[in-house]
């Protein structure tokens, strides 16, 4: 029991400095209007784990911080990350196909609501979904998709 808690912490701990570390190198794409947040990408491994539900949520929070966001970003982009994580573990076993869905469903939803109201961004709600929706898109369906099926063949030595 003891080794599986220990296990536990260590890949939340390593997936949310992981993310951290993401989000450092790629910054410039990470923030604003359009994103294209690399560090999403990590959003698929609750398919494969549960500690990548704390993982990517506590990742998202310091990212968010080291990033200078405002407290309303802090809170519902760190919200929508863990949204998007649960709801990856929670369609595991239906089909690996709809893992993306949780995060870009979120974000998509909850981000643009931060961009307009938190930041006081000039544009409309809809531009925001799109671009906000289009990046994860492209980094959690197609980008995490290619994660998923490339860590699926090491499964078992990577996740237990």
């Amino acid at each position: 029991m003891k080794k599986k808690g220990t296990a536990y912490i260590t890949q939340a701990a390593v997936i949310a400095a992981i993310y951290v570390v993401l989000v450092v190198i790629f910054n410039y794409w990470s923030f604003g209007p359009i994103q294209f947040r690399i560090a999403e990408v990590l959003t698929i491994l609750p398919y494969f784990t549960p500690a990548a539900i704390p993982g990517v949520t506590i990742g998202c929070l310091i990212s968010n911080i080291l990033g200078g966001a405002v407290i309303w970003d802090v809170i519902f982009g760190s919200l929508a990350t863990l949204l998007g994580a649960v709801g990856t573990y929670m369609l595991r076993k239906c089909s690996k196909w709809l893992a993306p869905i949780p995060p870009i469903v979120a974000n998509t939803v909850i981000i643009p609501f931060v961009l307009k109201f938190a930041y006081g961004s000039e544009g409309m709600l809809v531009f925001f979904m799109v671009t906000v929706g289009l990046g994860e898109v492209i980094v959690c369906g197609v980008l995490g998709m290619v994660l998923l099926f490339a860590l699926n063949k090491y499964r078992r030595q990577l996740f237990g």
